[in-house]
């Protein structure tokens, strides 16, 4: 049986990240999950934290980690982030709840933000999708 094996690569001819990798590459025997977007909904599908982005990503990082516990994961296990943010969205409050929940891990994932026009229900100003890995 192989062995799983994740390596967080910041090449030393990059910028030096701060809270992100450049790179994780994973190989051996592993599961790879794949969370979808997650939106501040709750169980009963309601939207939470109307109008206040800090909220918002606090349930939607709710959501994701519901969604890694299903699948046998936590958010120790992720390897890739993707943020979407409505465009005019301060992002600083969406990072400091991320920050409390991610907290000060040595080998931070790899990491996009991008800014959008709009998600799926006009009410919500975030949208997180993960790539997790595990060991089988």
């Amino acid at each position: 049986m192989k062995e799983e094996k994740i390596a967080y690569i910041n090449p030393a001819n990059m910028m030096t990240p701060r809270g992100f990798s450049q790179v994780v590459t994973v190989y051996g025997n592993h599961k790879t999950i794949y969370v979808g977007g997650q939106d501040a909904v709750d169980e009963t599908g309601n939207t939470v934290g109307k109008g206040s982005l800090k909220l918002q990503t606090d349930q939607v990082l709710v959501n994701i980690e519901k969604a890694l516990t299903a699948a046998g994961a936590g958010l120790e296990n992720v390897v890739k982030w993707n943020v979407y943010l409505v465009q005019g969205q301060n992002p600083q409050a969406g990072f400091e709840v991320f920050r409390e929940r991610w907290g000060n891990r040595q080998d931070p994932p790899a990491l996009t933000v991008l800014f959008v026009a709009g998600l799926a229900n006009p009410e919500w100003l975030i949208e997180i999708d993960a790539i997790a890995v595990t060991t089988k």
